[in-house]
């Protein structure tokens, strides 16, 4: 009995939600879980308990609210890297912090691998959807770089784009053989590109710095 008061009172409550915020809600479920191009707008619109109006006054179209989903994916994936960057004590621990944070999302049992992938690879080139994944891109690489400059690196746009090329790998590999045990096998090769691109001074001094 309490328990059916308690899903009574959860479905009156996302009842009770803005549309756009039910839509996005059902597109982030269904489009991560299932692709953008297999999840039609019917079925978006049965999980979130709108009328059809309501997403099209909303986004417009279907491909503008594949680029909300996207870009509330990109948020969240900002906001967990930089919380797990911002706890560590240096600039090297800031690198692989971002891949422990990986490691955490990887054992998540909804894993489904990189929205942004799946996403752009299934959507039209020069789309809405593409320019979403690409400024993704280009905010991991420039988080890497940015990291890999404050930790010394005597060239660290190339150490960035290694760091990120690992970064990737590490989502497919997670994603493809089921295994949340690639981030660690990421995080260790991040770490030998670290040793290889950080003079020893500057390795020496982080050690002395972290407390």
């Amino acid at each position: 009995m309490a328990a059916t008061r308690t899903r009574r009172t959860q479905t009156g409550a996302a009842e009770h939600r803005p549309a756009r915020e039910r839509l996005l809600a059902a597109a982030d479920e269904l489009f991560y879980a299932e692709g953008v191009q297999t999840v039609g707008i019917d079925r978006i619109i049965e999980r979130a308990g709108v009328a059809k109006a309501s997403l099209y006054n909303t986004f417009g179209s279907k491909e503008e609210l594949v680029r909300a989903y996207l870009a509330g994916r990109h948020a969240g994936t900002t906001e967990r890297l930089l919380r797990a960057v911002e706890r560590a004590p240096d600039p090297r621990a800031r690198v692989l912090a971002i891949f422990d944070a990986q490691g955490v999302l990887f054992a998540e049992p909804d894993f489904r691998g990189c929205a942004f992938v799946t996403a752009s690879a299934e959507a039209p080139a020069g789309g809405s959807v593409e320019r979403a994944a690409d400024d993704y891109r280009a905010w991991i690489l420039a988080l890497f770089t940015d990291l890999a400059r404050q930790a010394g690196a005597a060239d660290p746009a190339a150490l960035g784009r290694q760091l990120q090329l690992v970064y990737d790998g590490a989502g497919l590999t997670a994603r493809m053989d089921r295994t949340p045990q690639a981030a660690r096998t990421a995080r260790a090769m991040a770490e030998t590109l670290l040793n290889a691109a950080i003079p020893a001074p500057a390795r020496l001094r982080d050690a002395v710095e972290s407390p």
